[in-house]
């Protein structure tokens, strides 16, 4: 393994990918705070990621790291008018309305139709003798989710994966130009599609308590999202509901077909599926990393972070630090507390955690009822993305 000391997010070590913890623990043991290159720094421990969080001095603004990265492109504009990557008031605004439409009575009212949508899911399992459980399960499920939230024609969802997954990969330490070029092209063939979507729903509004479209068109008694924010973020509403629930279910199934005891307990025990799903994004958090901007000195565990200092948070590190969690590379399917920053934390925490969270548990939960027995069918295969930890192929047999 080589040294936390020469670790570099843009050229990972051999191994990483597949298992990035053993790399994790070196860096929080030797180098928490690490140095990636001028001005940037690499953090590990859970305490400071939430030190960071918690600050007011920490931006999620990307028009500076982003500018020489993208370049004056569609991914430039996406990736700075989006609500990650946003601070007040655009962040503000845009996170207000949407919280309107993902609140606790609104999610409720989803999973009748959830339940519905992965047990005809599972039946079609049923008739394939080896079924991939990302392409043909995980990955189905939030797209049909955030579908439905837009009311996009069922009949038109077909691109929406694929240019959800172009868009993200271009968020990776070092893209291609070939990553870019891909990138560039679905932002472009993405909006072109939701101008269409948008003008036929300005001409036939739906029900804002149950369309989240007219309710972004809608606005609030703060006025009305720009045309450029209103698509950028019907946009960021596919990518951040589709990549974070696709990875959450089939990295959480891939980790309880590795630990048949934990597998055999949740079966026998459903309701243990809400702490369950919380272990499993601890374990494998479905967003590696996210990053913030200093612009002032931040204060953090043992040392103050310099303005202008560029942060990438290692999301997966920090839900394995042994200061938070006792014995972090155990899967306990039980564990209590679990402060886990799968979903972030603060004002910016993930406002649609909690449409995920009932997306795995209802995912999981109804596969395993389903089946009594899950189990591989070949090689996982890991999508080599470092921000993203996710599957390619899950292969099995039930």
């Amino acid at each position: 393994m080589a040294g936390p000391f020469e670790f570099d997010l843009a050229r990972p070590p051999a191994g990483f990918v597949d298992d990035p913890y053993p790399f994790y623990a070196e860096l929080r043991a030797r180098s928490p705070v690490h140095e990636l290159g001028p001005n940037q720094l690499l953090l590990t421990r859970h305490a400071d990621l939430l030190a960071v969080y918690r600050s007011p001095l920490a931006s999620s603004d990307k028009q500076r790291e982003f500018g020489p990265k993208f370049g004056p492109t569609p991914l430039f504009e996406h990736h700075t008018t989006s609500l990650v990557f946003s601070d007040p008031p655009l962040h503000t605004r845009v996170r207000r309305i949407l919280m309107g439409a993902l609140n606790a009575r609104a999610i409720a009212r989803m999973e009748a139709g959830l339940v519905d949508l992965v047990d005809g899911l599972l039946e079609r399992l049923a008739g394939i003798e080896a079924p991939d459980l990302v392409e043909d399960y995980a990955a189905q499920i939030p797209i049909e989710v955030i579908g439905n939230l837009l009311d996009v024609p069922r009949a038109e969802r077909g691109p929406l994966r694929a240019w959800s997954l172009a868009i993200l990969s271009a968020l990776e330490p070092a893209p291609s130009a070939a990553l870019l070029d891909r990138g560039n092209a679905a932002v472009r063939e993405f909006l072109a599609y939701l101008r269409g979507l948008v003008d036929a729903r300005r001409r036939r509004p739906g029900d804002p308590e149950l369309d989240v479209l007219t309710r972004l068109l809608r606005g609030d008694a703060e006025g009305c999202l720009s045309e450029a924010e209103l698509l950028h973020n019907c946009i960021f509403l596919l990518n951040a509901g589709h990549e974070t629930t696709t990875n959450l279910i089939g990295n959480g199934l891939l980790a309880l077909m590795r630990d048949r005891k934990a597998l055999e307990h949740l079966g026998a025990n459903p309701a243990l599926l809400p702490s369950a799903v919380e272990e499993l994004l601890r374990c494998e958090s479905p967003v590696q990393f996210g990053n913030r901007l200093s612009l002032a000195p931040i204060e953090i565990s043992d040392r103050t972070l310099p303005a202008g200092c560029f942060l990438t948070l290692a999301i997966g590190a920090a839900n394995r630090d042994p200061a938070e969690f006792p014995d972090p590379d155990r899967l306990d399917l039980e564990r209590k507390p679990n402060n886990h920053l799968a979903f972030a934390h603060g004002a910016h925490a993930c406002s649609g955690m909690n449409l995920a969270r009932l997306e795995g548990r209802i995912a999981i939960g109804r596969l395993i009822a389903r089946y009594s027995r899950i189990e591989l069918a070949g090689a996982p295969e890991r999508d080599p993305r470092l921000r993203f930890r996710g599957l390619r192929r899950l292969p099995v047999r039930l």
